[in-house]
């Protein structure tokens, strides 16, 4: 089954974060299991060049390839796009005109203002029909929630039709709220209260960016119903392995 069919059926997917440009890691991540991995854009030094030969390793290894943006730019998602990711994560949507925004950039004329290439989504110009009819169909279109704005305009968002779901970025939403960090402080579980119950409402299956690798945390957002979650982040597993073991030795 598909990601998307995944999505629109309400299926738990969990997926990971990759920041670090180098084709292993992505091979490592794919292998591990993940239902997707996002090559992100926004916060990293990944380029262009980067981000399609780890779109292409995650695809054909079998995973699910989507990139979180740099921001909602329709060049950058014509771009990714042509490389042969299968969806996008927009960073900071705080209104459904941004999300429409992002959706005309995806498809071509007729429903979007895309441009049209034949690069390797096409099968570099042997499967242009082929790409037309799986873009139409399943390509992936997540809202990232990151601003108090976005809280405010939840239902307006999620009532895009072709929105397939959100990821609650964290981080941003709390300093948003002059929180910055403060995950436990009220008014900010109270915000993630919010996007889910309007979330539920429209049927989006949403979830949020677990930053730390905890697995306890994990469980506890599967537990709250939280559907699209991403676990970590390469460099946070790396850190926290690395200094796990470093522990051991200066509790001798």
């Amino acid at each position: 089954m598909s990601l998307k069919s995944k999505l629109k059926n309400n299926e738990l997917t969990i997926g990971t974060w990759l920041s670090l440009a180098h084709p292993a890691i992505a091979e490592i991540m794919l292998n591990a299991g993940f239902d997707w991995v996002t090559i992100d854009l926004e916060h990293s030094v990944i380029t262009t060049r980067e981000a399609e030969e780890m779109i292409r390793i995650i695809d054909l290894g079998g995973s699910v390839p989507l990139v979180r943006l740099s921001s909602n730019d329709s060049v950058q998602i014509k771009r990714m796009m042509d490389a042969g990711a299968h969806g996008i994560i927009v960073p900071m949507v705080n209104s459904r005109e941004d999300i429409e925004h992002a959706v005309a950039a995806i498809h071509y004329p007729g429903k979007g203002t895309r441009g049209v290439g034949l690069a390797r989504a096409q099968g570099y110009g042997t499967m242009f029909h082929e790409n037309l009819d799986w873009l139409k169909s399943e390509v992936v279109i997540v809202a990232q929630i990151e601003h108090i704005n976005a809280v405010e305009n939840i239902e307006a968002i999620l009532s895009c039709d072709d929105v397939d779901g959100y990821i609650i970025g964290p981080y941003d939403l709390s300093a948003s709220m002059g929180l910055h960090g403060q995950f436990e402080h009220p008014d900010f579980v109270n915000a993630l209260k919010e996007i889910r119950k309007v979330g539920m409402a429209k049927r989006r299956s949403g979830g949020l960016h677990i930053v730390e690798p905890d697995p306890k945390e994990l469980k506890a957002r599967i537990e709250q119903g939280f559907l699209f979650l991403a676990y970590s982040v390469d460099f946070r597993m790396l850190d926290v392995a690395c200094r796990t073991g470093i522990k051991i030795r200066d509790n001798l």
